[in-house]
């Protein structure tokens, strides 16, 4: 039996002896799983025992490629440009292309043998160009189902692939899946933000490949801060507000409140000074990730608090006539200022504007009535004391317009808590409002129009105050013009005079005429001076009138002076004439009539101690009696206008009845008095 083998690619018989029994094998000479590279030429070697010129055929899967009878020289249906069958068996491919990768089978065959064969994997390389590595989407975004990286190259195929994460090879698992050319991360985190790296290696060449993958998150939860650190604020303070959160890449911030926007700083911050209760409420922070879009927002609430201005004030009202409401007023402040009467009631209370009426009011007169008001940044009271009406003066006032229509006002007004209402009366009928009469609004004033002082407008008129405390009663009785008295002082250099005078206080007066008798006043343009025997009119001043200076006096010249009050068109009495001027001499008649009178006095006298003579004589001795006889002697008095002494004058009689009474100023003490008693 003949075996060929090859040396150098030539064919040389070895004889084998076989026994009894010879079979047909086969037999690779070289590795079943070949590894080429792309334009090299690549051998699948095999010998075979048993037989000679056994025939060879060769398979790419189930594609017969190949097909020869070893030892024969010629060849059929074989791509010798491609393909080099070798004379035992063996396949060469020439200038390999990665088309030649896959699995080859050789099968030997002889006639009554049975059939051997062999496989050979056929692996091509290329040489890896251009590799570069990728991802399937933009961003990679926390939690987000996956995200992706995968490799391409132009050229070349890589046998083992490892990835590495920050110089860590990842491992395939549940949050890493590695699949082809892909490395997938499952349900992305912030903590797989970092450096990828690849490694592409093959027989014949590697490459490594790098990719930095930031992770986008965010915001998270935001942080809020308010400075300074209070649970209230105060109107007119200043505060901070600050919103920070974590997120790739970092959020941008806004404020709003109450739903509308504010400004905001580029850090997030706002900044509030010289607060207002206005800025009370709901500040909200929202921060957005540009990239994804996230939006996440927190609520932060500010509570600004402003006290009332002032205090609170304490009032009552009469309602329904009998009854007394307690009124407690604080407005404004943020909160309203809590407001209750704890005298009064335990339990009710009232805000800013508080009231409580009482009905049984007969027990408060004169109790102090405390109003407690509660403000978170004041805690303070006001009171009240409820009063029934005292007794009251009224008050008598007068006006006249131009055609000199005179108005007479009645004013009572009496010291009461509430305010009284005021009731007018006049011969039994109460007043209401009309023509003639007029009544205020607050009922204190009765309205007297076109008085007429000579007429039934002169009367008692009675005001009744009333409150629900109690009431009181005041009658007034209306006089015609008057004065009641009148004085004169003349100055030191006497050439100035000063006039002054009383009226009664229910007196109806609008005005006063100043007459004056005697020597005309002397003036700068007028130094001659006529003598006016009859009373003229030097002055008119008024109402409101008490005194008045005369300039312009001869101080050798005597003068007289009265006033006369008017109301309206009626003019009252005159007052008392008021003479100034050197001292009055005798009349020649006074001379005559006291020197007829002095020899009747003189035997008068005589007579009379003729009388006294006999009633002495006829009496037995007795003690001598005491007689005080009291002399006064006066000096010239130097009173001035300043040095005069009021006193309270009683009323005048009716106007209409009689003449007023004249009374001159109260005497007063003066060093210039000697008092002395002669028994």
């Amino acid at each position: 039996m003949s075996i060929f083998m090859y040396n150098n690619n030539m064919p040389y018989e070895i004889l084998a002896v076989c026994g009894n029994l010879c079979y047909l094998t086969i037999t690779p000479t070289g590795p079943v799983s070949v590894e080429a590279l792309v334009g090299t030429n690549v051998t699948l070697g095999v010998s075979h025992a048993g037989v000679s010129r056994p025939e060879v055929m060769w398979f790419m899967g189930d594609r017969l490629i190949a097909r020869w009878t070893v030892g024969d020289g010629s060849l059929s249906g074989v791509a010798l440009d491609i393909l080099k069958p070798e004379p035992d068996g063996s396949l060469t491919f020439r200038n390999m292309s990665l088309s030649y990768n896959g699995r080859y089978t050789v099968e030997m065959t002889k006639i009554g043998e049975a059939k051997v064969s062999a496989t050979f994997d056929l692996v091509v390389y290329d040489i890896i160009m251009n590799a570069s590595l990728h991802t399937d989407s933009d961003d990679c975004v926390e939690g987000e189902a996956k995200f992706s990286l995968y490799y391409s190259t132009m050229r070349g195929e890589a046998k083992e692939v490892r990835w590495f994460f920050n110089g860590l090879q990842v491992i395939n698992a549940s949050h890493y899946s590695i699949a082809g050319q892909k490395l997938t991360i499952n349900q992305p985190r912030r903590s797989d933000a970092g450096r990828y790296t690849v490694s592409l290696t093959n027989p014949f060449s590697n490459e490594t490949l790098y990719r930095n993958i930031t992770v986008l998150y965010g915001p998270d939860r935001p942080v809020l801060k308010v400075s300074p650190t209070k649970a209230v604020f105060v109107s007119g303070e200043s505060l901070f507000l600050s919103c920070q959160a974590e997120g790739e890449p970092a959020p941008s911030t806004s404020w709003f409140l109450n739903g509308e926007s504010i400004a905001t700083s580029g850090t997030g911050t706002v900044h509030l000074s010289n607060i207002k209760t206005s800025q009370s409420g709901v500040y909200t922070c929202v921060m957005v990730n540009a990239r994804t879009k996230a939006t996440l927002q927190r609520n932060l609430t500010v509570i600004i608090y402003e006290a009332p201005s002032g205090g609170p004030a304490c009032s009552v009202q009469a309602v329904s006539g009998a009854s007394l409401q307690f009124l407690c007023l604080w407005p404004g402040g943020a909160p309203e200022a809590q407001l209750s009467f704890p005298g009064l009631s335990q339990n009710a209370s009232g805000y800013g504007n508080y009231s409580i009426t009482i009905n049984d009011t007969q027990r408060l007169h004169g109790q102090e009535i405390i109003c407690k008001a509660d403000h978170p940044l004041n805690q303070t009271h006001c009171r009240v004391i409820p009063r029934a009406p005292v007794d009251f003066l009224p008050v008598i006032l007068t006006s006249m317009s131009e055609d000199e229509r005179t108005t007479v006002v009645i004013r009572c007004s009496a010291d009461a808590t509430p305010q009284a209402l005021v009731r007018w009366i006049k011969n039994g009928d109460r007043l209401q409002t009309g023509s003639k009469y007029q009544i205020s609004t607050d009922t204190t004033q009765l309205f007297i129009h076109d008085f007429n002082a000579t007429s039934s407008d002169l009367d008692t008129y009675t005001c009744a105050a009333i409150n629900p405390l109690g009431n009181t009663t005041m009658d007034t009785t209306l006089l015609g013009p008057q004065i009641s008295n009148s004085s004169v002082f003349l100055s030191d250099d006497q050439t100035e005079v000063t006039l002054m005078w009383h009226v009664p206080l229910t007196s109806v007066i609008t005005g006063f005429v100043l007459q004056m008798k005697g020597p005309e006043l002397s003036s700068p343009s007028q130094p001659k001076r006529n003598i006016m025997t009859d009373f003229h009119t030097v002055r008119l001043m008024p109402a409101s009138a008490r005194n008045t200076t005369v300039s312009g006096i001869d101080p050798k010249s005597t003068y007289y002076f009265r006033m006369i009050p008017k109301a309206g068109r009626s003019a009252g009495e005159p007052s008392e004439q008021l003479r100034i001027g050197p001292a009055a001499g005798l009349s020649g008649a006074s001379i005559a009539g006291f020197a007829a009178g002095i020899p009747c006095a003189v035997l008068l006298l005589l007579i009379l101690l003729g009388f006294l003579y006999c009633g002495t004589r006829d009496r037995g001795p007795r003690y001598p009696v005491s007689r005080a006889v009291e002399k006064v002697v006066v000096c010239r008095s130097t009173l001035k206008p300043q040095n005069l002494l009021r006193g309270r004058l009683k009323a005048p009689p009716e106007y209409r009845l009689q003449q007023p009474e004249r009374s001159g100023p109260l005497p007063s003490l003066n060093p210039c008095v000697r008092m002395a008693t002669t028994v």
